[in-house]
């Protein structure tokens, strides 16, 4: 199958971005580069732009929140269409049919994504955006990843999968800011927990939909990196 990029036998360079360092874990073990931006947006930006040099294309690479109320969490995506509260990115017509047949070769479903500024934590603000923007899914990285290739002249796709779906609100202690590597602050978020304990069942409803969406991005990340040419 030819590549993103097209039919040259030259391996691509892909860079793919993410927030989290486990995304980015998946992301090397498949063979795939990765910057994390930890959900802060000038490092990410700061980070493609040091990165991106000599790049074939750039991947919005991990988990996202639910917008459409039918995907259950593990819910794989595809996309070459990002809008956010102010432009929408496409990717060239020619890039389309590749799309396409990445996203029924991995099973994945393909549409827009919302790049948001924020999170979307609570059920009413997925439902807004979901109504506004048709999007399926939302994360905070595609917006950077699209401007910057478009900037650039090259590529970009998104590659996600459903974590917290469009019927769950995100407990408070889930919203605390990731550290600069992209790892959880467990300290500050046992001490949100000891504070309200209440959300608890929440984390915990939480994080096994964020497992389920881990491990549903391992099979596509592989199947990424021979798509991107890679491997």
């Amino acid at each position: 199958m030819p590549n993103l990029v097209g039919t040259d036998p030259r391996p691509a360079r892909a860079l793919c971005i993410s927030g989290l360092a486990v995304e980015a874990k998946i992301a090397r073990a498949a063979g795939l580069s990765v910057v994390v931006g930890a959900g802060n947006r000038e490092r990410t930006e700061a980070l493609i732009e040091a990165a991106a040099t000599g790049m074939d294309c750039l991947v919005s690479f991990g988990i996202a929140g639910g917008l459409a109320p039918r995907l259950p969490a593990g819910t794989v995506i595809v996309s070459g269409n990002v809008v956010s509260e102010r432009q929408r990115w496409t990717v060239d017509d020619k890039y389309h049919t590749r799309l396409n047949e990445f996203a029924s070769g991995i099973g994945a479903v393909e549409g827009p994504v919302f790049a948001a500024s924020a999170v979307l934590a609570t059920r009413s603000e997925k439902q807004r955006a979901w109504a506004a923007t048709g999007a399926l899914a939302v994360d905070l990285e595609s917006e950077i990843v699209a401007r910057v290739a478009a900037a650039l002249g090259i590529p970009f796709l998104v590659l996600r999968t459903v974590a917290d779906t469009a019927r769950r609100d995100l407990p408070p202690a889930s919203l605390i800011p990731l550290a600069a590597d992209g790892t959880l602050n467990h300290s500050r978020i046992f001490a949100a927990v000891l504070r309200r304990p209440f959300q608890l069942a929440g984390l915990i409803g939480l994080a096994h939909e964020t497992r389920r969406a881990l491990s549903a991005l391992v099979g596509p990340a592989r199947a990424l990196s021979v798509f991107v040419g890679a491997a």
